[in-house]
Parts: C-alpha cells; structure tokens; sequence
C-alpha cells in the first residue's frame, strides 16, 4: 500500500509542471463567474492575504502531563491565558480548467508564567511554518463549486524546539478528490497521505488517510462566519515512534466582524486532539479569545 501510494504521488507532482503548460497553452474563453479579475490569456492570477492576526487565547489543556514530550507545542502548553499571532498567505492562480494555490501559514504564541517562589517559565503554545503548493483540476462544474482530484505538497516546520522536544520537520503530500471554490465551502475534500518525519535523528514514513473543509457563510454585511478543519488517521509506519499520532483533529471556528475597511475583530474558538501511540489517553487543547485580523486580495492579472 505504502509503495503504491509513493508512486501514484511521485508521478503526479511530477506531472505537474507539464499540467500547468498544458492549461496555459489551453484557448478559451473564462467563465466570468470564476475570477473578478481581467483574464490575461485564459488565467488569472490573485495574490490573498487571508488573514494577519494578533489573538489572545484562554487554553484549557487535558493530559498535557503524558504529551510533555511531544514536539506538537499546543498538547502540552499550560491552562493559562496567552498572546499569539498569525499570517495566511496565498498566491491564487486559475484558469478554465484548474487552480493552482502556493502559500504560507504561519503561527507563534507563548505564555509566560511567574510562579509563587518567583520563578519564570515559558510556554509555547502555538508554533507553526507552513509552506505548501496545492494543484486541483476542474474536471466537474456544479452549482455548489468545481469537484475534481488534486495533490499537495507541504513542508512543516517550526520557529521553536518545544522544551526538551525536537522542532517538528515533516515534507508532506497528499492526493485526493475535493470540491472547491463554492460560494461557502471553499474547500471540502477527502485524501490519502504520506508524510516523511524528519523531527528525529531516526526519520519514519508514515501513511493516512484525511478528510477536511474551509467553510465561509456571510450572515449580515460587515459580519461573516468561518470554519476549516481537518480529520487525520495513521494507519502505517516505517518505525516506531512514541510520539508519533495514530489520530489527529483539528477544528477552527472564528465570527469575523467589520471594524473599518480590511480591519476586523473575532471571537474564535480552537479545538486540537491527538492521540500518541505511546500514550494511554488523548490530549487535547481548547483555546478560545478573540483577534484582531487584517485582510486583503489583490488581482495581480
């Protein structure tokens, strides 16, 4: 399964650049529908600030005490109050028959802690770089979004070791079916995984199956509800790993409220639960706050 699953991956990313000439030597006319921007031949291209934010957090942390050691720094952060913030960035590229997003995520928070007999500590409760490039083909066009396979690519890492942890370094790829581009759901699809684990000296390949949404609803003028979450289980690996997850949850939910222009403000709540293989429970992380987000999309052509 796992050697099939290499090969099926391996061939379409490298078919990709190959894709990506056979669209733009493609003639046709653009759907008006798909980009509110002028075409230049049969693309368009935006640049998408999804978000920068400062956000402050309440944390309500479960079993933190077994997941001490894992590099994931929200599983063992403190139930304290703390500052964080965040960027979402996107370079968008679409033409008839497909889109083309390449992107980075980042987040860092911490909590500083002064405890009774005057000592400091510090905990990371956030900490997160993504880069990731993600290809899908229009092969279906419905009244609620295109539907079509596509494959990602992405590279996880971190700011911060987390304590006496390693910093987290994973090259990942998935490839699956999704809808895309609806007027709510932006994204909704499912997709088998492989990731490559370089956070120990001893790296593991590991196998999985995904499934995960981003979901935005406008409820009035100036306010508007968003949603992405995704679904993770391991079924196979190439060595055993303590803190390696064999399941993994992640659901963000924020209500985003027109300050002034692109500035907003939202309360939000963050759900994170994961269970390690050497770990007798799940350990979980319950932030809710509220952030302060910048936003803004560009066409560029």
């Amino acid at each position: 399964m796992k050697n099939i699953l290499k090969v099926t991956v391996f061939t379409a990313f490298c078919s990709l650049p190959m894709a990506a000439n056979a669209q733009d030597a493609y003639v046709g006319d653009v759907d008006a529908d798909i980009s509110a921007t002028e075409s230049y031949g049969t693309g368009s291209l935006k640049a998408n600030l999804r978000k920068i934010e400062l956000k402050y957090s309440q944390n309500s942390v479960s079993n933190q005490k077994e997941y001490k050691d894992s590099p994931d720094a929200s599983l063992s952060a403190s139930e304290e109050s703390s500052i964080a913030g965040g960027l979402d960035f996107a370079l968008e590229y679409q033409n008839d028959t497909a889109m083309w997003t390449n992107g980075v995520q980042l987040a860092y928070g911490e909590t500083k802690i002064k405890k009774a007999d005057g000592t400091k500590e510090k905990n990371e409760n956030e900490d997160q770089i993504l880069l990731y490039t993600d290809y899908a083909y229009k092969a279906w066009t419905t009244n609620v979004g295109f539907i079509g396979p596509f494959i990602w690519g992405g590279y996880e890492t971190e700011f911060t070791s987390n304590d006496d942890a390693p910093r987290t370094k994973t090259l990942r790829a998935k490839a699956g079916l999704k809808l895309f581009e609806g007027e709510y759901f932006k994204e909704l699809y499912v997709a088998v995984v492989e990731d490559y684990d370089m956070t120990y000296h001893h790296h593991n390949a590991k196998s999985a199956v995904e499934a995960g949404y981003r979901f935005e609803y406008p409820l009035r003028d100036g306010v508007k509800f968003y949603s992405d979450a995704y679904a993770r289980k391991y079924f196979e690996y190439s060595r055993y790993t303590p803190t390696d997850f064999e399941h993994e949850i992640n659901v963000n939910a924020r209500l985003d409220v027109t300050l002034v222009g692109n500035l907003s403000f939202a309360p939000y709540v963050n759900y994170k639960m994961a269970k390690a293989r050497a770990a007798k429970k799940y350990g979980s992380n319950t932030s809710i706050g509220l952030s302060l987000n910048y936003k803004l999309e560009h066409n560029m052509w």
